[in-house]
């Protein structure tokens, strides 16, 4: 950190931030941090100051278009069909990704291949923000937990292997424009930042964002279908 606050004075704000809803001011002259790895420090002081433990990683692009590793929040995790209030969201942006649930444990190690998953879901992730404007910094993305709102996931496949997928996302009663998106390889992208990051236990969930997101717009309903993988839908209030 640079100057201007510590780690655990920047990580209190953002944990009232989220406890709260209350949006969180730009933080003084020098206090951002600097750099991915002081981000991701702080948004782990933020959860345990609030007794959160997260189950699992979402990878998701940050403000650069860099893609962030950050937590999934069981609280955060939705059905199909959920209604997201955009007033719990803050500069809310809906992408069509994938998530699969850890059939064993992900070891910390240096590589590996594509780990084993029971189930495959289909998911709109809402990335959102506890800042009152949005980060201008990787390393501050970082720290307000990767822009991680909620993820809206669809039934699960049992069975299914990650591969290629014709991904289309459309407000409902709009024509999707699929393209055909490999999320073999996000997910082996966040499972390498797993690794990396300590691991993960069986059961735990892995999230990749696929697409690119828009802003949903209040009433609006969002569908992303994912080929094989099925279909999500999301209603913003």
């Amino acid at each position: 950190m640079s100057s201007g606050a510590s780690p655990e004075q920047i990580a209190g704000w953002l944990a009232e931030a989220l406890e709260t809803g209350n949006p969180l001011a730009p933080l003084p002259a020098g206090a951002e941090p600097a750099g991915v790895a002081e981000g991701v420090h702080v948004a782990a002081l933020v959860l345990a100051s609030l007794g959160l433990v997260p189950c699992g990683l979402r990878f998701a692009p940050g403000p650069d278009g860099a893609m962030l590793a950050g937590p999934v929040l069981e609280g955060r995790l939705l059905p199909d069909g959920a209604a997201v209030a955009l007033a719990t969201a803050r500069h809310a942006a809906v992408a069509p990704g994938v998530m699969g649930v850890l059939a064993e444990d992900l070891p910390a190690e240096a590589d590996g291949g594509l780990p084993a998953f029971s189930a495959l879901h289909p998911i709109l992730d809402v990335s959102a923000w506890r800042l009152r404007d949005r980060p201008g910094s990787p390393g501050l993305a970082a720290a307000d937990l990767s822009g991680h709102g909620f993820i809206v996931a669809g039934r699960g496949k049992c069975g299914m292997v990650a591969g290629p997928l014709p991904v289309g996302m459309a407000p409902a009663g709009a024509k999707r424009r699929p393209q055909t998106l490999d999320a073999a390889a996000a997910l082996l992208a966040a499972a390498r930042a797993a690794r990396l990051a300590g691991g993960l236990p069986r059961g735990a969930v892995l999230a990749a964002v696929l697409g690119p997101s828009v802003a949903p717009a209040e009433g609006q309903e969002i569908v992303a279908g994912l080929g094989a993988l099925g279909r999500v839908r999301a209603a913003f209030r």
